[in-house]
């Protein structure tokens, strides 16, 4: 099943199953957050409670997002309570493009870099046996919910930073329920969007190089995660054309930390099973334009698409100016 937030043509709120290209509205229930809590508190699944709610109101999914009305699948009314971060160095493609210095990850530990060190901790131990711990994956915060944006929206690139590019990722949606536990409510394609020059400057500024907005969205797939993941990342030019393309993967075969252990080593952490909180967290990529040369420019988009989760995440890249310039005393 896949879930679409937006507004209706009187600027409210509204969730629908996604049939083909039609959204079947959701009654009694404007917001995934909503429904998701309606779940939690009737002991029912998510998806037996959407279908359950799906009413007789059908529009077409194409005019929703033409008129720039979609929103992103999972958000918190208080934008404070909802959390977006990632993980790194997960994907069994992303060593190239993380550390290109270091083809190779075999022989002597400590020949390599830090970022080898650590993709090779996760290749060897990121897939513990059930009941078992893992190592602990490279982590990062990027931001609240005032971060995310839909597809159609803007990503606000600040004029200090010195690259705004795509990260194709598939993000884990969360509901933290009333007793603390984690509600896995599914799984959305994003765009994580980070700062590869800043970080390739030195490896330590990986931190300020995620402090940026990110795509997510359209649709929340709920259920389980597919194994195998396949899907297309495209730069295209202020024209529409497709400047550059290229496949990726993703899902666990083609990961070196298995979900489960992504998902222990983030709320292992007191701070984030807070009740009533979201969490938006991305799983890691493999195929950056970046790592092919491409810098892209303002008035450029990103695409990014896999069937699985339906339509395509669309976002343009937007040079904003820096609105802080220095702290007053008091």
């Amino acid at each position: 099943m896949l879930l679409v937030q937006f507004k209706n043509e009187q600027g409210e709120r509204q969730v629908g199953v996604l049939e083909g290209d039609t959204l079947r509205v959701i009654d009694g229930h404007a917001t995934t957050y909503a429904l998701a809590q309606a779940a939690m508190a009737q002991g029912a699944g998510l998806a037996a409670l959407a279908s359950s709610c799906a009413g007789a109101t059908v529009l077409a999914y194409d005019e929703v997002a033409a008129a720039g009305r979609l929103l992103a699948p999972l958000d918190h009314a208080d934008e404070a309570h909802c959390y977006v971060t990632g993980t790194g160095l997960t994907h069994l493609g992303s060593a190239d493009t993380r550390d290109a210095m270091h083809k190779k990850i075999g022989g002597d530990v400590e020949t390599l870099s830090d970022s080898m060190k650590m993709f090779r901790m996760g290749v060897e131990g990121g897939k513990p046996a059930a009941g078992e711990r893992g190592v602990q994956p490279e982590w990062f915060y990027k931001g609240d919910g005032s971060v995310l944006r839909a597809s159609g929206q803007s990503l606000p690139m600040p004029d200090f930073a010195l690259d705004g590019g795509e990260e194709p990722e598939i993000a884990g949606l969360y509901l933290i329920g009333p007793d603390g536990q984690p509600q896995r409510l599914g799984y959305a394609i994003g765009n994580e969007f980070s700062d590869h020059l800043t970080e390739r400057q030195n490896y330590l500024y990986l931190a300020h190089s995620k402090l940026r907005v990110c795509g997510l969205g359209p649709a929340l797939l709920v259920g389980e995660l597919p194994a195998h993941i396949a899907g297309t990342s495209r730069v295209l030019d202020r024209d529409g054309r497709v400047r550059w393309e290229k496949a990726f993967v993703s899902g666990e075969q083609n990961m070196s930390h298995s979900i489960a252990n992504l998902e222990y080593h983030h709320f292992k952490y007191a701070l984030f099973n807070r009740p009533g909180d979201v969490h938006i967290h991305f799983f890691g990529t493999a195929t950056l334009s970046f790592a092919d040369g491409v810098s892209v420019q303002a008035g450029e988009s990103f695409e990014i698409e896999s069937p699985v989760f339906g339509p395509a995440l669309r976002n343009k890249l937007e040079l904003v100016p820096t609105a802080f310039s220095k702290v007053n005393p008091l």
